[in-house]
């Protein structure tokens, strides 16, 4: 579903990334790990469209994404979920969700029952502005948003970061549910190594933006995928 080759990115002159080559192959949760800083969330911009990479190639189902925008990719199948979220506080929960009918053609912009049966707080909530939800609520909400694109690549930056242990489990069992359906390619970057290291199939590991590990999480010994994020 998704291929990188030779991937770098630029912020002015500031080289973040160097280099990248990745896949995520659909019905697989490929992790992406790293300490801080290493440019994994500047990756899954340049996936989404956010900040545009500088050279290499970017692949999405086969077709190469050059200079594409935010809006192109989310049509073309790419959700994604933020670091941080970016839940319109004043929106109602409802609200927040239906931006992303954006990406849909107008025979499809429905809410889907699946998205309230994934998150029931959400359906108890939905008239509730987005700035009144906790921050496990919001995640939830950000989650579900990215759903309603109906996406084929689903990106998410650091689902568990701040959320109580509760909810964290929830979240996990929905990419698990979502893994399950072999519908979509999922990329999870996580700070959260446990709950990482459970969820992946495939795991890559970043420091100074550049890729130091990659492999199958089968054929990948723990204490070596560990040794990676030694600061």
């Amino acid at each position: 579903m998704l291929e990188l080759k030779n991937i770098t990115l630029h912020y002015g002159q500031s080289q973040i990334l160097h280099g990248v080559n990745m896949v995520a192959e659909k019905g697989k949760i490929t992790c992406l790990l790293g300490v801080n800083g290493v440019g994994k969330t500047s990756l899954l911009k340049a996936i989404a469209g956010v900040h545009n990479h500088s050279g290499g190639q970017y692949l999405l189902d086969g077709a190469e994404k050059k200079a594409a925008s935010a809006h192109h990719l989310a049509k073309a199948g790419v959700g994604y979920v933020p670091q941080g979220r970016d839940i319109f506080p004043l929106m109602t929960v409802r609200e927040n969700m239906e931006i992303g009918f954006a990406c849909l053609d107008k025979s499809e912009r429905t809410l889907p029952e699946e998205m309230f049966e994934l998150f029931p707080v959400l359906k108890e909530m939905q008239n509730r502005r987005g700035g009144d939800l906790s921050g496990g609520q919001q995640q939830q909400l950000a989650i579900a948003r990215a759903l309603i694109t109906k996406p084929k690549l689903l990106l998410l930056d650091e689902p568990t970061e701040g959320i109580q242990p509760n909810i964290i489990q929830q979240i996990g069992r929905v990419i698990s549910f979502l893994n399950d359906q072999g519908q979509m390619a999922i990329l999870l970057v996580e700070q959260y190594f446990e709950f990482a290291y459970q969820l992946a199939d495939h795991i890559y590991s970043m420091r100074r933006g550049e890729i130091i590990l990659d492999g199958k999480k089968s054929e990948l010994k723990k204490a070596a995928v560990l040794e990676t994020l030694k600061v």
